[in-house]
């Protein structure tokens, strides 16, 4: 397993927070999705390396943007 964090624009509550673990839980290999709406970002645990297309993909599926990669 691995994680990654990312920066995530435009979350601003628990809903913004259940909508980006929604649309990145269904991303295959993810298995955990943890959301800090305070610092903005949302950590990715996955069998493989996340692919940040596609994290960023699925965070704009959910209406928000990916801005960075810590």
């Amino acid at each position: 397993m691995t994680t990654q964090t990312y920066t995530v624009e435009g979350m601003t509550c628990g809903h913004c927070a259940a909508a980006v673990t929604r649309e990145l839980g269904l991303v295959p290999g993810v298995s955990d999705v943890a959301v800090d709406v305070d610092a903005g970002t949302v950590a990715v645990t996955a069998v493989q390396p996340p692919d940040d297309d596609v994290v960023s993909a699925a965070v704009a599926e959910a209406g928000y943007t990916v801005t960075g990669r810590r």
